[in-house]
């Protein structure tokens, strides 16, 4: 992994030699870091490899992924950049880590969320499901990047009902995007502004662990 991006891993504690295990990995917001975005799922290391992924850009006191021109309008150039990078890194951990191939999920909140869907729709079905938080979906994604099917990919969608940056409207469009396209998506909101209530982290671990089930159970 030389040569990457800043992260941190948790291994789950009994790891077994030559076992694979199901990933998350997971993607901050502006300004914050991965052990911020970690410390939203920590419970579920012993179930998981949590990997949480450094934005490249410093932003204040934490990091971005790409630049913007102004909220909900990326730099294209840092974004493109930034989707890139990011697939790279995935690739590249799923053959440094036991990490299964089938079982890899992608979490993030705002920024991260944005990269979140944009990487399902860019890799298709070589993700397992997104937890998405608080983003969008950038236009030129949908209009100029080549899109994959997410079919089998799960979703899950949240947004804060008060969120001034991003506005409910917006949390519902990604909804209705997904919907026409995977087969199974959830949608939740929150009486919440930009941010991640508890409730809303405590869904997501559920959804995570509902996930998980559901491949033990195969």
């Amino acid at each position: 992994m030389d040569g990457q991006l800043t992260y941190k891993i948790y291994l789950p504690r009994n790891i077994k030699e030559g076992e694979k295990y199901p990933v998350i990995y997971a993607m901050h917001g502006m300004g914050s870091d991965e052990e911020d975005i970690l410390s939203l799922i920590g419970e579920l290391k012993n179930d998981f490899i949590l990997i949480g992924i450094r934005g490249s850009i410093i932003q204040g006191r934490g990091f971005a992924y790409f630049s913007i021109k102004g909220y909900g309008n990326p730099d294209r150039e840092s974004f493109d950049k930034a989707v890139k990078s990011l697939e790279e890194f995935i690739h590249n951990a799923a053959v440094a880590y036991p990490i299964d191939n089938n079982r890899q999920y992608l979490l993030g909140f705002s920024q991260g969320s944005i990269l979140s869907m944009s990487l399902a729709l860019v890799m298709g079905n070589k993700i397992k499901g997104i937890a998405a938080l608080s983003g969008y979906i950038p236009r030129f994604v949908k209009e100029e990047y080549k899109i994959k099917s997410v079919e089998d990919v799960s979703v899950f969608i949240s947004h804060g009902e008060f969120d001034p940056i991003f506005p409910l409207d917006i949390g519902k469009d990604n909804y209705e995007f997904f919907r026409e396209r995977s087969r199974n998506v959830s949608f939740k909101t929150y009486p919440s502004g930009h941010e991640v209530s508890l409730k809303n982290i405590n869904d997501v671990i559920r959804w995570l662990n509902d996930e998980r089930q559901k491949e033990v159970k195969k």
